[in-house]
């Protein structure tokens, strides 16, 4: 009789940060609900991976789940995998934090189950080929994933029926590929469909292996899936259907499948991800080609014969295609090497906490885009953020510094140009030269709190899918088909609200602060907010220069430099605009004094406007507000959009985490005011997402005369 041996995988995880109604949507829909049909088959054999972050939440929640898990863990029915604690990409953060957070999860899962992880899994599928070295380190034998990547190596589909050897510097590592047909067909297609294709594989020497291994959240969470796999049974009906076909299908353990059957040869991998990853990784341009190229070799029917010669893009090139990613990787390496450096000469358990708090940081999540990743999710960014924040008040407390302060000037995002770095008791303002001069991160270090988390307004290539749909599936209406069947969100176009197209807005720069434009002064507010205006200047995004800085004993302080032009009527105006930033080391209080020069005078006007931006979170919860002390500001959420004339100040409030920002004036201004929304794709269907709000004070100037003001942000807890 043909024979095939099968290894059944689930991996399931959350966030850093996500909401507890989530992790527990997730656990009501799929977690607990697959387990439990899982114990009622107990022949049936699986491998299990829960990131630490779930694991964490878990026990807390819910430890009856954890004494579910023993159970089927103690009676041979579920292997438990290792991986990195908090699920980061391996490949991306320093070495050693790589191997202790997989020790930190294999010694997790030990104390709680008396079962010493072989395998791990690899976040994201992410490899690349030094990871044999790390994973050796770790103690782990073996790792799973997807067959593109063998296919990327030459390996033809019948050589993916079993596992490979590799190495790296001779540390030698088993690689079990996982199926792309299975990922599709499970629990999508009729469990016939998998059973078939089962039987197109079998062997008479049955010495054949197939692997699918997936997230779990296919199983509950992914739209339509719960009705689909819980009410409809097909999880059920699938188990039933392997075990009814046991006389030959061998259902396996990864580790039993290296016991028991010989390796199919060694094989060296490239860099890759899974597929749809690697095409998230792409450039907006090439994001599409891509797309494009797919599509023509299917209409031209030889898809299926070269799509192996078909690759997208490099993971790692998250980084540079958006900045916001970028930023937060450099900072928790930034930090990592400090607080690494620290522990090589001191013994210090602040340095053990912080080390912690960076680990948590190191959650791939917020670090990129697709259908997945956490990017365009607030939350998801402010709690790298925060664990960030408190990992660096925990360096600078065991140092004995945390009172103290600093300006460094180096190359902080690794584009091999210089940024500057204050650090302050109370603030951190991180600026960017070449980038306008503007400030990219300011901390406020008492709340933990990078209030300028923010994301810009950019061009996805899905994009298109909206403006080319004629009408839009809402994602609650998505159900099974009659013949049990159900689309994947990679096939699905689902929107959560009608309309959606109108917000398809981009910004022409970083929406950070410190941001110095110039205006025609006629310009409305409208036209602004839909980026359907000229700059007058070119001063936003150009370099500016560092002339001098200063620590002293009561602030910090900078002075920013830019010799630009003001463009009227097709003429060039020189114009010297001077920003200085004093920092005080007592409060948190920020002084921007501007200076504008003209260096050939005209008599004419233009509005010079300072743009901040802030990212406070949820721009339409109650206790986050703007508020003015001279007018009323009505309605105040901080989704609005208004203008306000001839006033000083204007405040933001988070009641929520108990602290208010006033930004005062020294001349009276027009302040505008307004929210900066993004359209993303999530798993659940596109959906609009506040990310920040902007504020601008606008002057106008006279090109006749220099001109001087002076802005005051203050940060206070309430």
């Amino acid at each position: 009789m043909k024979k095939i041996n099968f290894v059944f995988g689930i991996h399931s995880h959350q966030p850093v940060g996500n909401f507890d109604f989530v992790f527990e949507d997730a656990y009501q829909k799929a977690y607990q609900p697959f387990l439990n049909i899982i114990e009622e088959f107990p022949d049936f054999r699986l491998n299990i991976h829960y990131s630490g972050i779930l694991w964490d939440w878990i026990e807390k929640h819910h430890p009856e789940h954890i004494d579910q898990m023993r159970r089927l863990v103690s009676a041979g029915q579920v292997e438990l995998m290792s991986g990195g604690f908090f699920e980061p990409i391996l490949a991306v953060i320093p070495e050693k934090n790589a191997v202790d957070q997989i020790q930190m999860l294999t010694d997790w899962i030990n104390d709680r189950f008396g079962q010493v992880p072989k395998g791990m899994w690899l976040a994201e599928r992410v490899w690349e080929p030094t990871l044999p070295g790390i994973m050796s380190q770790a103690n782990i034998l073996y790792t799973v994933i997807d067959d593109a990547h063998f296919k990327y190596a030459g390996l033809k589909p019948e050589q993916l029926l079993g596992y490979y050897t590799t190495e790296d510097r001779g540390e030698l590592v088993y690689i079990f590929p996982i199926s792309q047909k299975l990922r599709y067909t499970i629990p999508f297609q009729k469990p016939e469909v998998t059973i078939e294709y089962l039987r197109e594989l079998a062997t008479e020497s049955g010495d054949k292996l197939i692997v699918f291994a997936d997230d779990g959240e296919k199983f509950g969470v992914w739209p339509g899936t719960y009705s689909h796999v819980y009410e409809r049974n097909w999880l059920r009906d699938f188990i039933k259907l392997l075990l009814e076909n046991r006389d030959w299908i061998n259902i396996l353990h990864f580790s039993e499948a290296i016991e028991r059957l010989d390796p199919a040869g060694r094989i060296y991998l490239p860099t890759a991800s899974y597929a749809e990853m690697m095409h998230w990784a792409l450039p907006v341009q090439a994001y599409r080609e891509y797309e494009d190229f797919e599509q023509y070799l299917k209409r031209e029917g030889i898809y299926d014969r070269v799509s192996v010669f078909v690759r997208g893009g490099f993971w790692r090139n998250f980084l540079s295609k958006y900045p916001e990613s970028n930023n937060m990787h450099k900072k928790a390496l930034y930090l990592s090497q400090q607080v690494r450096g620290a522990m090589a000469t001191q013994n210090d358990a602040h340095f053990t906490q912080a080390l912690k708090h960076i680990f948590a940081a190191e959650c791939n999540c917020p670090y990129w885009h697709g259908v997945f990743g956490g990017l365009y999710l607030g939350h998801i960014r402010h709690a790298i953020y925060q664990h960030l924040i408190q990992a660096e008040k925990l360096l600078r407390k065991g140092m004995g510094t945390d009172h103290d302060a600093s300006i460094q000037v180096l190359d902080f995002d690794q584009d091999g140009l210089y940024e500057v770095l204050m650090e302050t008791p109370k603030l951190n303002l991180y600026f960017d030269l070449q980038q306008g001069g503007h400030l990219f991160e300011l901390d406020y270090l008492p709340a933990n709190f990078n209030l300028l988390n923010t994301m810009t307004r950019r061009e996805e290539g899905y994009h298109r899918k909206l403006l080319e749909m004629s009408e839009h599936k809402l994602a609650s209406e998505v159900e099974a088909t009659s013949e049990g069947e159900i689309a994947s969100i990679h096939d699905l176009v689902l929107v959560k609200e009608k309309g959606l197209e109108k917000y398809l807005i981009y910004d022409s720069y970083e929406r950070k602060s410190l941001i110095d434009h110039f205006f025609s002064p006629d310009i409305r507010l409208e036209a602004f907010q839909q980026n359907r205006y000229s700059e007058l200047g070119n001063f936003v995004g150009m370099p500016y220069q560092l002339q001098e800085h200063e620590v002293r004993a009561d602030a910090s302080s900078l002075c920013l430099l830019r010799e630009g032009r003001v463009q009227l009527d097709g003429e060039n105006l020189p114009l010297r605009l001077e920003k200085r930033v004093r920092v005080d080391h007592r409060e948190a209080r920020v002084e921007i004094r501007y200076r504008l020069q003209p260096l050939k005078a005209v008599n004419e006007t233009v509005l010079f406007a300072v743009e901040f931006n802030f990212s406070l979170l949820a721009g339409d919860a109650p206790d986050r507000y703007y508020y003015s002390r001279e007018v009323e500001i009505q309605p105040n959420r901080l989704v609005s959009v208004g203008e306000l004339r001839d006033v000083h100040h204007v405040g933001l409030v988070d009641e929520y985490n108990r602290f208010k920002v006033d930004l005062t004036s020294d001349r009276e201004a027009r302040i505008w005011y307004l929210p900066v929304e993004t359209v993303s794709l999530s798993e659940a269907g596109f959906e609009r997402v506040y990310q920040n709000s902007a504020i601008l004070f606008l002057f106008p100037v006279e090109l006749n005369q220099t001109f001087e003001v002076k802005l005051d942000k203050k940060i206070v807890n309430l």
